[in-house]
């Protein structure tokens, strides 16, 4: 007796287990493109643009607060028109065709910023406008074009892996997910990361072919479904007045439906919070270990080695996150980075020191954001997951552009004393400890595991 072929569902998409593994394949496929340019780009850049003589504080402002600056406007505007747009490939697929030259653009020109500043600075004459400095501005109006382009894609990628991949699959997927990114950053940093100060330019150039193939390739690969139509547009909503007042109405709708309720203001605090608590590490993680005299070939491969536990444990870990929910594994999580935080901060006494405590960790925070990869997704209302999310992102763009500028300034004044990034980081994994024990407590008061439904405001 044949059994019927399991089929899973994702809206007006149904799937066998073939589809499944091809939707899967085109998504990491993008994932994998993806994710070496996120993983890549960070070191590299922070290395070329170092190399221009700028201070930690001018590291912060460029490299970060600039960055989460466009995402405040950008990222919302993007989703909020992603939700409502209904075309023939999908409402999520279009934007990522339209925004994918900017990055390949922005990652070709970091390449030859250097070049170009050198060859400006000749013209201008070098008594005018040094050599470092061309090549810094050059560098900046490329890294603004990347950033455009990197915060529309981002908006978009989550969003596009929730509308098609199945409710009960997804905490699997979004661990697939992460194991591809983590096994980028396994590749970059044990094979590239040594070269990144020689041979950057190089090193960029293969990213903007890559990341262009690859995302090109993978809206090739995935299908989109049939969407409810989108809600109505008011009446007179045509001419300059009538779209300026859709506009602050679409704002002001915007704002009421995620803000309005004081759940989701501790969902989005909570986790803006625990994401930002490693912001001086990452930031500044490279430079502590240059200042300790640490090869960054070795350090690459340490880093390396790092990622690669995180990847053996990336799926066990969206299994655990599948049964006993994000919520739960990322308050203990988020418990253990704090510890580790704070205990750093006094253990530390040398290169040795700084190894062991970087590399758990980093093993901590990778943990942690593959047990909360589908905390949105939980909480969020489906139907404008995006809209939800993007509230998320520009509030965590908000807290990073005071706050990355902020760490760059204390360290300025500390004389450039990395080891105090730990003692920083700390502050705000406690809070986020806290405030999700607020959310936890809100999210069993809505029905808890069995009968959660995200709330809305009144009227949706």
């Amino acid at each position: 007796m044949n059994l019927p072929e399991k089929v899973w569902r994702a809206g007006t998409l149904t799937y066998t287990r073939r589809g499944i593994a091809l939707l899967f394949a085109g998504l990491l496929w993008g994932d994998f493109a993806w994710g070496m340019k996120t993983r890549a780009v960070g070191y590299v850049s922070a290395l070329t643009v170092k190399s221009f003589g700028i201070s930690d504080f001018m590291y912060g402002l460029l490299m970060v607060s600039f960055p989460c600056f466009t995402n405040i406007f950008m990222m919302p505007a993007i989703s909020y028109c992603s939700d409502r747009h209904r075309g023939r490939l999908g409402r999520r697929i279009p934007f990522l065709l339209w925004t994918t030259p900017f990055v390949v653009i922005g990652l070709a020109g970091l390449g030859v910023s250097p070049m170009l500043g050198q060859w400006i600075s000749e013209l201008a004459g070098e008594g005018r406008l040094p050599g470092k400095l061309a090549s810094l501005i050059v560098f900046a109006c490329f890294w603004i074009v990347l950033d455009f382009g990197t915060t529309l894609t981002n908006a978009i990628f989550g969003a596009l892996a929730n509308d098609v991949v199945p409710e009960e699959l997804i905490g699997r997927f979004l661990s697939l997910f992460r194991m591809v990114t983590l096994s980028c950053a396994i590749l970059f940093n044990f094979f590239l990361l040594g070269y990144a100060e020689r041979y950057a330019p190089a090193i960029f150039i293969g990213l903007a072919v890559l990341y262009g193939v690859g995302l090109f390739s993978m809206c090739a690969m995935v299908r989109e479904g049939s969407y409810p139509p989108p809600p109505r547009e008011p009446e007179n909503s045509s001419g300059a007045g009538g779209r300026l007042r859709r506009f602050a109405g679409a704002v002001n709708t915007y704002f009421r439906e995620c803000f309005a309720l004081p759940y989701y203001r501790w969902v989005i605090a909570a986790q803006v919070c625990c994401i930002n608590s490693v912001m001086p590490v990452n930031m500044y993680a490279l430079f502590y270990a240059k200042s300790l005299n640490l090869d960054l070939a070795l350090f690459g491969k340490i880093c390396a080695g790092i990622f690669l536990v995180s990847v053996l444990l990336s799926f066990f870990l969206g299994v655990l996150a599948d049964r006993f929910h994000p919520l739960r594994t990322g308050i203990v999580c988020i418990g253990v980075l704090a510890a580790v935080q704070v205990s750093g901060s006094f253990l530390i006494r040398g290169a040795s020191g700084f190894l062991i405590v970087f590399a758990v960790h980093e093993v901590v925070i990778m943990s942690y954001n593959t047990l909360t990869a589908s905390y949105g997704q939980r909480l969020f209302p489906k139907a404008y997951f995006a809209q939800f999310n993007s509230a998320l992102q520009m509030l965590n763009a908000v807290a990073a552009v005071l706050l990355a500028p902020a760490f760059g300034w204390i360290l300025d004044r500390l004389g450039h004393d990395y080891s105090r990034i730990f003692l920083m980081g700390s502050v705000l994994s406690v809070a986020g400890f806290c405030s999700l024990l607020v959310v936890f407590r809100c999210f069993m008061r809505l029905g808890g595991d069995r009968r959660y439904r995200p709330p809305m405001v009144e009227g949706k």
